[in-house]
């Protein structure tokens, strides 16, 4: 069991590491699309990397939805083959949002021994959303 400080500092040891590992810089949030981030997201269980539609206005947000379900086969085939759709997810908050991500199980950010997986997951899956984003962009934006 870690206390709250032990846990606080062993997420910000990993987070300056892996910025270290795999100096880039990230799209996340500097997608130009209104509410339609990309997120790194690693806890005591799993590891995960999501593209997140948090549009407070639900119309917008089923349109942008609806033209990734049209890349869909585009995304899972080329790019992230593991990759979970999700039109209503519920973060822990209640707020509801769309999210697409792949997840790691197993891992723990608790326990150093599954750190380097945990990176390369993250670098590799972040990389293939970037680069299925960066090809598709023109279909999202427009």
């Amino acid at each position: 069991m870690f206390s709250k400080e032990a846990s606080r500092k062993l997420r910000e040891d990993f987070w300056i590491s892996f910025g270290k590992s795999f100096p880039r810089k990230w799209i996340l949030y500097n997608t130009t699309v209104k509410d339609f981030a990309f997120k790194f997201h690693f806890d005591t269980k799993t590891a995960m990397v999501s593209l997140d539609l948090d549009h407070h206005d639900l119309e917008k947000r089923i349109e942008l939805w609806e033209k990734l379900l049209s890349l869909k086969s585009i995304l899972i085939e080329e790019y992230l083959p593991g990759a979970i759709f999700n039109d209503s997810y519920v973060l822990e908050n209640q707020k509801e949002i769309s999210r697409i991500y792949v997840v790691l199980e197993g891992v723990s950010i608790h326990n150093k021994n599954s750190w380097q997986e945990t990176m390369v997951f993250l670098n590799e899956h972040m990389l293939q959303f970037e680069a299925f984003f960066e090809e598709y962009k023109d279909i999202l934006i427009s």
